[in-house]
């Protein structure tokens, strides 16, 4: 990939109302999936606070980046991004951060050195706190109360009080993902990602088909690493990693808070994570997310289900990418595993051959969510690598590239997708279900994953 000297530019940021007003253009248009805060006055004063706090991401780190997923659009690199489905106040702890980003590094190293591939490496991590849902509200043994936004808005417990939208949670989610990316840089400039320490990122986990394919290639990873070596090469490269923070960019009241403008160029980031993406249910054109990210310099996704046109998708393209910028624009599709192969092709073929280049990341979780018998939401681990594998063979007829994985995982040995190696049943769901919301990959899965998408990269 290469270098961009946007890394080490000098700029300010400046929090000015009058040069961000026109983020507030999105208030004018229909807005889904937003709360209804209780006091206006006391959301007023959080916005307040947020517009006045430090920035979570700085306009550097963004430009990078975009210059990265150019890369994977083109097929110069690989993008994995992955993390919980809803990140949680209470398991924003220094140990389970670390084992996410462990899980990230560990599966990079596989794509990586199974595909010689670069890969861009993103947690869905400090600011994923919000959920779309498909009701306003829950109904239990005859209760009826708000439904469960995420941390970021409402508490998951079943009570009144806990399920009044706070706007105060939002100033919470701040301080968390300030929390979450200190440790995260921690992680990644301090050593821990060094790529000399690929062994000991599998200590601690159990012995299983996964875990002994990954020391297998740990040894011929360190064999390479001996042999350059012993000729001299310059290690630094190894020392540190670029690891980017994303979210779905639910709440627009937090994320217009958090914009800054760019006083080298005039222009505006949103600046609660390098990226940002639109959801399947708020990716209306003439919405307020659509209008918000249009404004903003970040490189943004957008999810596809399965009912997306190609008129939806390049309309898209007009309004959140019209200069066609390298980078700025990826579409994540999320069709399921029995409907890929049969609606992806239009899409992928339609932008094709409108000359627009995007990233296309496949999200094989969300498509494929199912109900146990003993009641538990889950996914089953062979309709997760069906979907990617038809999403590899759509690219490889239409002569386009795939990009990326977009997944939702775990570095804990939860149980709350069936099958994989560990061959989980519905048995064994019961055993570590801890998701609030969506079910996750745990780490063995997701190595195990891994294996398999640098097969198919090694074949693209």
């Amino acid at each position: 990939m290469r270098d961009s000297p946007a890394r080490a530019h000098d700029f300010d940021l400046s929090a000015s109302s009058d040069e961000l007003a026109a983020l507030g253009s999105w208030r004018e248009l229909p807005r889904v999936q937003q709360p209804t805060w209780p006091d206006e006055a006391e959301l007023g004063r959080v916005f307040g606070a947020l517009r006045s706090a430090p920035p979570l991401v700085f306009a550097g780190e963004v430009d990078v980046l975009r210059h990265r997923l150019a890369a994977a659009a083109t097929g110069e690199a690989f993008l994995l991004q992955g993390g919980d489905c809803a990140e949680t106040f209470e398991d924003s702890s220094a140990n389970r951060i670390r084992n996410k980003i462990r899980t990230i590094l560990q599966m990079s190293a596989v794509l990586t050195y199974g595909a010689s591939v670069p890969v861009v490496k993103m947690g869905r991590m400090a600011g994923q706190f919000a959920k779309p849902r498909s009701a306003d509200t829950e109904t239990r043994d005859g209760v009826t109360l708000p439904t469960y936004r995420g941390d970021a808005v409402n508490g998951y417990a079943f009570t009144e009080q806990s399920r009044v939208p706070d706007p105060e949670r939002l100033w919470k989610t701040y301080t968390t993902s300030a929390q979450t990316l200190n440790l995260l840089r921690a992680f990644t400039s301090g050593g821990f990602a060094d790529l000399r320490e690929v062994h000991s990122w599998n200590q601690g986990f159990i012995s299983g088909p996964g875990y002994d394919r990954y020391e297998q290639l740990a040894a011929e990873i360190d064999k390479a690493i001996r042999f350059m070596a012993a000729i001299g090469a310059d290690f630094d490269a190894l020392k540190v990693v670029e690891f980017y923070s994303s979210h779905e960019a639910l709440l627009l009241d937090y994320e217009e808070a958090l914009a800054r403008i760019d006083s080298r160029t005039g222009e505006i980031y949103g600046c609660s994570g390098h990226f940002l993406w639109i959801g399947e249910r708020t990716r209306q054109l003439d919405g307020a997310h659509v209008e918000f990210m249009s404004r903003i310099r970040n490189p943004i996704g957008v999810k596809l289900g399965p009912e997306a046109s190609v008129d939806d998708a390049l309309r898209l393209i007009d309004k959140l990418d019209p200069e066609r910028e390298p980078g700025r624009l990826t579409f994540v599709t999320r069709m399921g595993a029995s409907k890929i192969r049969e609606r992806l092709p239009r899409l992928v073929e339609g932008v094709r051959d409108a000359g627009a280049q995007v990233a296309w990341v496949t999200d094989p979780m969300h498509g494929n969510t199912i109900t146990s018998s003993n009641g538990y939401k889950t996914r089953r681990f062979e309709d997760i690598v069906d979907e990617v594998v038809g999403f590899f063979e759509v690219h490889r007829a239409a002569g386009t590239v795939p990009a990326g994985l977009h997944m939702e995982l775990t570095g804990d040995d939860v149980t709350e997708v069936l099958g994989g190696a560990g061959e989980i049943d519905e048995a064994g769901l019961e055993r570590r279900y801890e998701t609030l919301v969506d079910p996750r990959l745990n780490h063995q899965q997701s190595l195990e994953l891994a294996f398999l998408v640098a097969e198919m990269l090694g074949r693209r």
